[in-house]
């Protein structure tokens, strides 16, 4: 498998890579897929790039073919190569649904890599702790204030992507903090991002999570 990633023909863009994985998942080929997962440690930054991409794209399709992946990802995300620690939060926002309790297990080296990480790691965290906060109340309980703050304090452009990323956790429960926090933003937004954030003030936007009583003994 490692012979049909872009590096390896000699390719410069990203079609190989993305073509492998959706072969991947057409065959449902986990021994590929572990080949793949292996080359994550290589030496050969490229090879461990390409690897990641492959990787990611399989969980944008099929999430269960790299849920059992997770702490490989997780563990990544201290590399000293940026792509794979990006690559890696990514693919943890795809399987996050899939393997909360293992996630959140982990869950201070998740916010370690928000801290330091690129532009590109701290969305997709974003995606991670918001899905987290779905899966389980106390994990909510746990994470939202902390999704407060970052959506308090972040930068003004990243304010309706990130509130969207968050939307998978809005309930009834936590509506009216999160959208005290938007509205106290909201003169800082250019009309167009404004328009980007309707949905959160429209009401029935909230999602049901009654289904999550199950998992929290509430």
């Amino acid at each position: 498998m490692l012979e049909r990633l872009a590096c390896r023909l000699g390719r410069k863009d990203e079609v190989p890579n993305i073509e492998l994985a959706e072969s991947l998942c057409a065959s449902m080929d986990q021994e590929g897929i572990r080949e793949i997962a292996g080359g994550l440690k290589s030496a050969e930054a490229s090879v461990a790039n390409d690897c990641v991409k492959v990787l990611y794209e399989i969980g944008q399709r099929k999430p269960e073919l790299i849920a059992g992946y997770v702490n490989d990802f997780i563990t990544l995300l201290s590399s000293k190569n940026n792509r794979v620690v990006w690559g890696s939060m990514m693919a943890l926002s795809r399987i996050a649904p899939l393997r909360p309790e293992a996630i959140h297990a982990r869950l201070p080296e998740i916010i370690t890599a928000y801290y330091k990480g690129s532009v590109i790691t701290v969305d997709n965290s974003i995606s991670v702790f918001s899905q987290l906060c779905k899966a389980n109340q106390g994990y909510q309980d746990e994470i939202f204030p902390f999704l407060l703050c970052h959506l308090q304090n972040c930068r003004t452009k990243e304010i309706p992507q990130h509130a969207e990323r968050m939307r998978v956790c809005i309930d009834a429960g936590n509506r009216n903090d999160f959208l005290a926090v938007l509205t106290s933003r909201m003169n800082e937004l250019t009309q167009a991002q404004k328009a980007r954030l309707t949905w959160a003030f429209s009401p029935g936007h909230s999602q049901d999570r009654s289904h999550l009583h199950s998992n929290t003994g509430r």
